[in-house]
């Protein structure tokens, strides 16, 4: 009898399971509260895809929706799994926190960038000093 996938687990449908990116994509997910689990979990125009130089005409994303909210397609880097493991986590974390935010700001942080480091590091992932 096989273990049915969680519903985290089908947040990573596109990587392969030996890919050491999706180990790392995993952590993050986990430990981001759940409230926005759910919302990622929830929400038919959320996704997250490895890019793939052979393949990067593949990424589609979904046309804007009647309300007009667009996707929300997180594209990750192969160089994630390589990089040391706090910066991949943090970088990680830092494009989930846009996704959830849909580019916006958040509390006092009017930029974009600097709402999505601020709520990565709410979520535990501090932009490390150096990547390597």
């Amino acid at each position: 009898m096989t273990k049915a996938p969680s519903d985290l687990e089908n947040l990573l449908v596109s990587f392969d399971l030996t890919d050491p990116l999706r180990d790392r994509l995993y952590l993050v997910l986990a430990a981001l509260p759940s409230e926005v689990q759910r919302d990622f979990i929830e929400d038919d125009r959320f996704c997250i895809r490895p890019l793939s130089r052979e393949k990067s005409c593949e990424t589609l994303l979904a046309l804007p929706a009647p309300d007009g909210s667009g996707s929300r397609c997180v594209v990750l880097k192969k160089r994630l799994a390589s990089c040391s493991q706090a910066f991949g986590l943090y970088v990680i974390a830092h494009e989930l926190a846009h996704a959830y935010l849909r580019n916006g700001s958040w509390e006092q942080f009017t930029d974009p960038e600097e709402a999505a480091d601020a709520l990565a590091a709410s979520w535990g992932f501090d932009k490390p000093a150096s990547w390597f």
